[in-house]
């Protein structure tokens, strides 16, 4: 499995300098819904990384699906949220365990 990120410029460009190899540049929200709907098709990707604020902007269908997708799980990085809540709880969705206790 593979991880994937989505997003703009600044956001993907240390996934990028890291190695990641599928880095999707995205410069407004009609190519963040196109991409992100053509990486869910996708059946290497395992992981897809995404900035908290661009997943905020997809339409609500398409938000709802991302949060309840477990192949891929999507992590949302950035912005304002509960980042580390959501991260706990899409690894314990993922794998079916909470690792934090």
């Amino acid at each position: 499995m593979e991880l994937a990120v989505i997003g703009k410029s600044d956001f993907v460009t240390g996934f990028r300098l890291a190695g990641v190899r599928k880095v999707y540049e995205t410069s407004d929200i009609k190519a963040i819904e196109s991409t992100v709907r053509s990486v869910l098709d996708d059946k290497s990707v395992g992981i897809v990384v995404m900035h908290n604020d661009d997943i905020n902007n997809l339409p609500e269908i398409l938000r709802k699906n991302l949060n309840e997708s477990v192949q891929p799980t999507v992590v949302s990085l950035g912005g304002a949220g509960e980042s580390s809540t959501s991260l706990r709880e899409k690894i314990k969705q993922a794998v079916g365990v909470d690792l934090w206790k």
